[in-house]
């Protein structure tokens, strides 16, 4: 594990461990087409993943926060934190083979704490204010999940036909997913054999039978997954920076 820190860090608010937030950037990105991983593909003006840490702390200087990388891309990374002075204290962990893989490193890294948000490192635009509910609700009820209802319809496409899917109470779900430390190291304990096939971190902690508490996202929230996604969150950034 490295620790990217350099001097200017040194003049930001001690580090409060009782919030911690794990972001997940372990990914290569193959559905971009890109010849880095997208997580390090250049937004306004800077590397993706910079924005959104960058969020966090504006939500919370003082959080402690975990970013699992591609073992391969953390020395490009932490040369990107040097090119660009980015001076945000966060520690580094090597991603796995998955999701819950690179989800289950950081945990191991993490110190005690009280409530961890596991958080999708492209989602550069997370509103300050979902990140702030998130952890309200999770302090609240043990688990938060954003969601935003679906506005498209639906239809479910078969071998030989296709059919209609009512979208009543059907939402899409987010990032950040905020739970208590308890909850969610239990969950991946429990869960150590098969979590390779969840998506999400709400999907491992409902199976080891925790309750699941859903809170408002925002659509700004985007997810860059294709390369449509990039000029979308550029408009959003300078609209939002304007």
């Amino acid at each position: 594990m490295s620790e990217v820190e350099t001097p200017s860090a040194a003049n930001r608010s001690p580090i409060n461990t009782s919030r911690s937030v794990i972001i997940v950037a372990g990914g290569v990105g193959q559905r971009m087409g890109a010849s880095i991983p997208k997580q390090f593909l250049p937004l306004a003006g800077r590397p993706l993943l910079m924005h959104t840490i960058t969020q966090f702390v504006r939500y919370d200087a003082t959080l402690f926060i975990v970013v699992a990388l591609p073992a391969a891309h953390i020395d490009r990374w932490q040369r990107l934190c040097d090119e660009y002075r980015f001076a945000t204290p966060h520690r580094i962990v090597a991603g796995g083979d998955s999701r819950a893989a690179s989800v289950r490193n950081a945990l191991s890294r993490l110190p005690d704490t009280d409530f961890i948000a596991v958080h999708d490192g492209v989602r550069p635009l997370t509103p300050v204010d979902v990140i702030a509910r998130c952890f309200a609700t999770a302090a609240r009820y043990g688990s938060a999940v954003p969601v935003v209802p679906v506005t498209d319809s639906l239809r479910k496409q078969t071998a030989d036909d296709s059919y209609d899917i009512p979208r009543d109470g059907i939402v899409t779900v987010q990032t950040p997913q905020v739970f208590r430390a308890d909850r969610l190291r239990d969950a991946y304990a429990r869960t150590a054999d098969n979590t390779a096939a969840f998506t999400d971190d709400a999907s491992v902690v409902q199976t080891a039978g925790y309750d699941i508490t859903l809170t408002e996202g925002s659509r700004e929230n985007i997810k860059i997954t294709t390369p449509a996604d990039l000029p979308v969150a550029d408009a959003l950034l300078y609209l939002r920076n304007r």
